[in-house]
Formats: C-alpha cells, structure tokens, sequence
C-alpha cells in the first residue's frame, strides 16, 4: 500500500484560502441563529482548499494509486467521516483511510514534558512514525507538508529521533502542492 500523509494548511489549503471558514459560518449563522460556533456544520469549521492544488493532489493519487492518511491537525476538528466528505465535496478523488494518532494520546509522558515547548515537528514526525510502524503492509510513503520534519530537523531540534527520511517540505503557503518541483519529487517517494 502507498500512502500520502497529508497536512493541509499550506499544502492544499493556502494563504489565499485562510479565514474563508469564518465567512462560511457568518453567512449560515445569519439563516440559523441559535447555532453556537461550536456547533457548526462541518463547512464552516474547515477552510475551502485551493483548486488548482487539489488537482496537483489528484493527479498524485491517479498515477500512483496511494491513500491519504490526514496527518493535519484539521484532524483535531473534525471527524475522519467529516475529513472524507468534505474532501470529496473540495473536489478531492479520495477520501482519507485514516488519520494519525494525537502524540498526547500515544506518548503521554513525553506530552507532558513537551507541552510548554513548541515542538511540532517531532510531534508529527512520531505521530507519523507511530502510524507506519502499526501499519507493516505500507510499502512506499512520503510525508507532505509544511512544518520541516526531513532528517535535519533532527539535528537542529536536538531531538536524539531524527526527522522523517521521506519527506517533502512545502515552504510556500501561497503555493503549497503547486509550488514547481514539489509534485515530482512527492511522487518519487511513491514509485
């Protein structure tokens, strides 16, 4: 099995796209006024994702047949169900299979050690790992996103788990999956 472990913000939800849940959830709290914002349908919690990244991610998914695993933290907002059909209804061909755990559900201790420090790289980076290590029938995967979790954010970090050794790094939030090169070198990790 081939799997893309996905974040969303400034992959396939960019700069332009930021906020656009609030005005979502404006316009339907004007027909329903007693809806608290933590109630709101699942539109109104997720951003829209830019169209012409989510073609880059589905002629991905086409020529190479991977999954989607959300590794995002859209993840803490939302369902895996909820995940698939608003991927579906942003015009993605897939629904996610699954997301990864929380770090502060599979390494509690190291959670509470970790909690004061900004350390989300490594958290997502052994989210990932916990993931592949509890799925043996994986044979290729790549990671995308736009936190630096590749080898050398291990050494900078200090942390003794070195970064992810496939990985591509989406630097441009304006951009993300689009961004020229980041396409080809995702797929490379799939073949």
């Amino acid at each position: 099995m081939k799997i893309i472990f996905l974040d969303n913000d400034s992959v396939i939800c960019l700069s332009n796209n930021w906020g656009s849940r609030i005005k979502k959830f404006q316009k339907f709290r004007s027909k329903n006024i007693n809806v608290k914002f933590e109630d709101r349908p699942i539109d109104c919690r997720l951003d829209n994702f830019d169209k012409k990244a989510v073609k880059v991610l589905n002629s991905i998914l086409e020529e190479t047949g991977a999954e989607i695993v959300v590794s995002s933290d859209w993840r803490y907002h939302a369902t895996l169900e909820e995940l698939g059909d608003y991927y579906i209804s942003q015009g993605i061909i897939k629904r996610p299979i699954d997301v990864t755990g929380m770090f502060k559900d599979l390494y509690p201790r190291e959670w509470q050690r970790l909690r004061n420090y900004a350390e989300l790289e490594y958290e997502r980076s052994m989210e990932i790992k916990h993931w592949l290590n509890e799925h043996p029938e994986v044979t290729h995967w790549v990671a995308v996103d736009d936190l630096d979790m590749s080898e050398k954010f291990g050494d900078i970090s200090g942390n003794s788990n070195k970064g992810l050794t496939n990985f591509v790094l989406t630097p441009k939030p304006s951009e993300g999956i689009k961004q020229s090169g980041i396409k080809d070198k995702i797929i490379n990790f799939l073949k």
